[in-house]
């Protein structure tokens, strides 16, 4: 029969086991930890430097002032062209709603119309229902992202927290002033 003091030299040796083990998991997962936190950080650097390439003036504004050719006409459409229409540009004067994706157009339409009668601004579970959409959560926490975003790129303003209006200056589709 094992004495006493064995069995808790078994145990004293089996927790110190799993300790030094659980010690050695933990360090390799801090590193596996912070080489992911560096790869994040490429990517969202990565991330800043194509929407500076993919901004509507390419990130410099001077090249689109240049005499009005073909060429330069030619290669100013595409640019704009090219851009997923996820992404929402800045708002500037005279730019056209077919920039945006067709649900930002409804929203700024809606907005639009709205602005035409003289009606006030709009919430998101109003904007649902104008659209005819379910007002269930998932659909109005939907369109309450994309109006953020469109007052984050200056399309939209939100003079009380969550009521929407077209900024000042956005007019109809056809342009953006």
């Amino acid at each position: 029969m094992p004495s006493v003091v064995g069995l808790l030299e078994q145990h004293e040796l089996a927790a110190r086991r799993r300790v030094d083990g659980l010690r050695e998991e933990a360090d390799r997962i801090q590193a596996e930890l912070a080489a992911a936190e560096h790869e994040w950080q490429e990517w969202v650097i990565a991330r800043g430097r194509v929407d500076v390439v993919l901004a509507p003036d390419g990130g410099n504004t001077a090249d689109t002032e240049t005499a009005p050719d073909r060429d330069a006409d030619a290669q100013s459409a595409p640019r704009d062209a090219a851009k997923p229409k996820s992404q929402v540009p800045m708002w500037r004067e005279r730019l056209a709603w077919s920039v945006l994706s067709v649900d930002y157009q409804r929203i700024l339409t809606v907005l639009a119309d709205r602005s035409r009668l003289g009606q006030g601004p709009l919430t998101c579970q109003e904007m649902a229902a104008a659209f005819g959409m379910d007002v269930v959560p998932a659909r109005v926490e939907a369109l309450r992202s994309k109006a953020k975003r469109l007052v984050a790129r200056g399309w939209l303003a939100e003079q009380q927290p969550g009521r929407f209006t077209l900024a000042a200056g956005v007019a109809g589709p056809g342009g953006g002033s």
